[in-house]
């Protein structure tokens, strides 16, 4: 099985312990560093993690400056920001800048590791308390927004399958199974669905679903 490696980016030494313990428990998902957030950049170069769990609120480097380093190096990792509040008003600055996911620090253990893998594999993830706030900051209003829409089609109808499918925080595996696809054929229609909406990655995508009316509201997350 092939092992993921994770680095965990926060300022308190119990917290990433914690996390350390979680993350490491399952074999597949491998640890190789943790550190606060003026390291994390070198780090990241030294180490080159498939995935950080990044703390949004740091003092002496905050997240979302680390999280915009992080989205220019040539091969960025999946990045999730970590939250002790659902209604942290960085959310949507964060989702603007990159995130491939939101989880509270109080994700039970197992759909940390659960949430982990997805974000290896490409997806993205919302704890189910942060999927209000992430979705609800960009739908308001209580309809359909015209610009998503009028966005949205642009794309081919196949295009249109995934986005609803990513809109539901499906990982790419889980789409090719439900469209009868292979995950290449996923992975190559999410970048022309990128392209075409110019988003920056899949969360952002995801929320222009929900904008467009696309996806029913259901407190869904792909954690």
């Amino acid at each position: 099985m092939p092992t993921t490696r994770v680095l965990i980016v926060d300022d308190e030494v119990l917290v990433r312990s914690g996390l350390g313990l979680i993350v490491g428990s399952a074999p597949d998902l491998d640890v190789v560093g943790s550190c606060s957030g003026g390291q994390a950049e070198q780090l990241v170069g030294e180490l080159a993690p498939h995935v950080v769990l990044l703390d949004i609120r740091m003092p002496d480097l905050d997240g979302l400056t680390v999280l915009r380093r992080l989205r220019t190096l040539p091969d960025p990792p999946a990045v999730a920001m970590l939250t002790t509040f659902d209604t942290d008003e960085y959310i949507g600055t964060a989702l603007r800048a990159g995130a491939a996911g939101f989880l509270l620090k109080d994700t039970a253990p197992e759909q940390l590791v659960h949430a982990v893998r997805i974000l290896a594999s490409g997806g993205s993830v919302l704890s189910p308390t942060v999927t209000r706030t992430v979705i609800g900051g960009y739908v308001e209003g209580g309809g359909p927004d015209a610009e998503a829409a009028a966005l949205t089609r642009q794309l081919t109808g196949r295009e249109l399958d995934v986005l609803v499918l990513l809109g539901e925080g499906l990982s790419n595996a889980e789409i090719a199974d439900r469209l009868f696809l292979g995950t290449g054929t996923v992975k190559d229609h999410i970048s022309a669905i990128l392209g075409k909406l110019g988003a920056t990655n899949r969360v952002q995508a995801a929320v222009l679903a929900h904008r467009a009316g696309l996806v029913r509201d259901t407190d869904q997350s792909g954690a």
